[in-house]
Formats: structure tokens, sequence, C-alpha cells
């Protein structure tokens, strides 16, 4: 008696745990009749707004490679790599010893042709009186004119010479030409350079705001162009952009669009557009890389859940429920622009057919299910997810 017992027992046991396997399993509520449902959603024309990226370089206004206009030894470095300088700031010193020297030369050289131009003008003058009174002949005073002019050439030439020499020193240090951000700094203190040399001292880049490059196919270059007007107004008419950074975060100042080449490159189909970014807070580097989003407004169309779609040979599939509460499989036609959550559909369905949205990995085609709208369904998901676990503590 004691075994039919325990083996009651068991049965009923086994039993509780299939019957709570059949009402969790599937993640699906049974409805009437042990017919499963499912969230169904009524498809209706909408609008939305999808963005289109383009991978971009980033680069700043102006990037100007820093080069000694005269050589010599690196006797101090006044900034750091990544300093922020101002326009007219010392960037390098160069040894000014042999430029000091030099201008001393011409400065005497000056002293010197201006002492030779005192002197002919005084031979000048003395000819003149000689020359009234019929002593000497015309070509001693045209001589001494000559002599004249000769000595002020001389004089201009060791004028030019010594600013030419005073440059020369000025440009032992070297300034930067515009407000920046400093790049590497390939030479030290000790460092031979020249103008000559095969690397720039460094690279100053204007990052108050930030140009970034891009390219558009021809074909989506065509749905701009083709609005009309002038190449001023279709570039007035484009959008604000974004930038994604490498990241993933989106940049938080937004960008205009202001150059289209006119030219398609061969090679690629593209043609180059660039966008204008600001930079107050430097948080954009000259160099670096990210994805330009284009937005579209779409109007009057018909987005889906991307999970209520299956694929099958490279093509795209939905549930549609029928009059009959059963579903059948519908091929779609989608937009190749989404936003990672909703698909827009081009063809295969029409405004009011309601499509299934949720656990569509376990639909077969005429399957009988019981529908719920989605709001509904949403609703009854806790009650569910609490009886589940009611039934778990049971066991």
């Amino acid at each position: 008696m004691r075994e039919v017992t325990d083996s009651l027992a068991r049965l009923m046991v086994l039993s509780s745990v299939a019957l709570a396997a059949v009402s969790c399993g599937g993640g699906n509520q049974m409805g009437m009749g042990g017919v499963k449902s499912y969230a169904v959603e009524t498809v209706e024309p909408t609008s939305v707004t999808l963005n289109s990226s383009y991978p971009a370089s980033i680069q700043g206004m102006q990037d100007v490679e820093i080069r000694p206009r005269v050589g010599g030894y690196i006797t101090k470095l006044c900034v750091d790599e990544g300093s922020v300088v101002k326009k007219g700031q010392a960037l390098f010193l160069i040894d000014k010893v042999q430029y000091e020297a030099a201008v001393r030369a011409a400065d005497a050289s000056v002293k010197m042709a201006e002492a030779a131009v005192a002197t002919s003008k005084l031979t000048l003058n003395n000819k003149q009186d000689l020359y009234s009174k019929n002593i000497i002949s015309e070509y001693d005073l045209q001589t001494a004119q000559n002599n004249l002019r000769t000595a002020e050439a001389q004089l201009a030439q060791a004028k030019a010479q010594l600013i030419s020499a005073q440059q020369d020193l000025e440009f032992t240090t070297v300034t930067s030409p515009s407000a920046g951000v400093v790049g590497t700094i390939p030479y030290r203190v000790g460092a031979l350079v020249s103008s000559s040399s095969a690397q720039p001292l460094t690279t100053v880049s204007d990052i108050s705001k930030m140009y970034v490059y891009f390219s558009m196919t021809e074909k989506d270059l065509l749905k701009f162009v083709r609005k009309g007007g002038t190449v001023k107004e279709l570039l007035a008419a484009m959008p604000e952009v974004e930038l994604q950074l490498v990241d993933g975060s989106i940049y938080p100042a937004k960008g205009k669009v202001e150059t289209l080449s006119g030219v398609i490159d061969k090679t690629t189909g593209a043609a180059s557009i660039r966008a204008t970014f600001p930079n107050d807070k430097n948080i954009l580097r000259s160099g670096g890389t990210g994805n330009v989003l284009l937005p579209s407004q779409m109007d009057s169309v018909i987005t889906i859940p991307q999970k209520a779609t299956f694929e099958l040979q490279d093509k795209k599939f939905v549930y549609v429920l029928t009059d009959s509460a059963t579903v059948s499989t519908r091929e779609i036609q989608i937009s190749p622009i989404d936003n990672g959550v909703e698909y827009v559909v081009l063809e295969g369905l029409t405004p009011g057919e309601k499509i299934v949205v949720e656990g569509v990995v376990s639909l077969r085609e005429g399957m009988k299910i019981q529908p719920m709208e989605k709001g509904a369904a949403a609703a009854t998901k806790p009650e569910a997810e609490a009886q589940k676990a009611e039934q778990t503590a049971q066991k």
C-alpha cells in the first residue's frame, strides 16, 4: 500500500512540473483552446527622420607646418606638445650668435657707405666750383657725379644687407603664424635645423572650428541636386549634420555643410563634401575620424519594429494577421536607411493591416494565434511574470 501511495505522489509531482512548463514555455500566454497569444500591431503611415551615415575625417581649419627661416642649433623650446598658443607666440629659439655678428657687420658697412657718400658729395661740390672757373674739364665733373651715384648705390646695398641681417636675427625666434594647438615636436634642444630639414619643427593647428570631410555617392548626391537651384542655394537648404565620434557618442554641437565638390572622383564615384563644426571646448582634434550623420525627413511611410521581421535568402518577411486569426508570411521591401530599431517599409504592407511584432521565430505559415494589441500585451506581461515566479516558488 505504501508503494502505491509513493507512486501516486511522484505522478502528481511530475504532472505539476509538466503543466508549469507548458504554461511558462515559449514566452507567450495560452489563449482559449491552447492557442498562444502574440502581440500584434496595426501599421499606419507616419513621419520619421532617419540619418545617413558617412565616414569622415577631421581636420583643423588651418594646419601650418612650422619650419625655420634660418639654420642653427635649437637653444630653447618655448612650448610643449599639445600647448594652446596665440598668434605671434614664441615656439623655438635658435642660436643667434652668428646672426648678431652679421647685424653688427652689416651696420658697420652702412656707416662706411654713408661716409663714402659724404666724401663723394664734398668732391662733387669742389669739382663744380673748379668747373665753373674753367679749371677742370666737363669729364672731371661727370666723373665726380658718377662717383657720388656709386657711393649712394653702395649705401642702399649696405642698408638692404642690414635689414636682411636684422630679419635673420628675428627669425632665430620661431613664432606661431596663427592661434592653435601645437603638434608633435621631433627636434629638441641641441638639434641642428634649417629651412631644408626633412621634418618641420612642429605643426600648429587652428582648431577653433573644425573641417569635417566626407564623401557622398553620386546617387545620394542626385537627391539634393535634383531639388534645383544654384550650389549656394542647395548648400543653404541642406540640414544641419551631426558627428558621431569614434567611441560611438554624438558630438554635442551640430555642423553645417559649406562646400560641395564640383567633380565626382572617377575611382570612388563620390563627391567630396565639407562640413564645419564649432570646437569651443577643443574636443575635436586634427587628424581624427568619425561619421557624419545627415538627416532626411520621410513623410507618410510605414515603420515596423525590426524584431517583427525575419530573413530568408536575403529577403525580409513579416507575419500578417488574417481575418481568420491565422498568420501569413509576407515579403517586404525596406529602406536601406534605418535607425537600428525600426525599418521603413517601402513595399509589401498597406495601412490598416496587422502584423505580429513579438515572438515571430516561433510562428509558422497558417498558424492560428490569439492576437493581442501591443499595448495590451505589454500590460499583461508583468502579471504573467508574477504567475511564473509564484509557480517557481511552489516547486
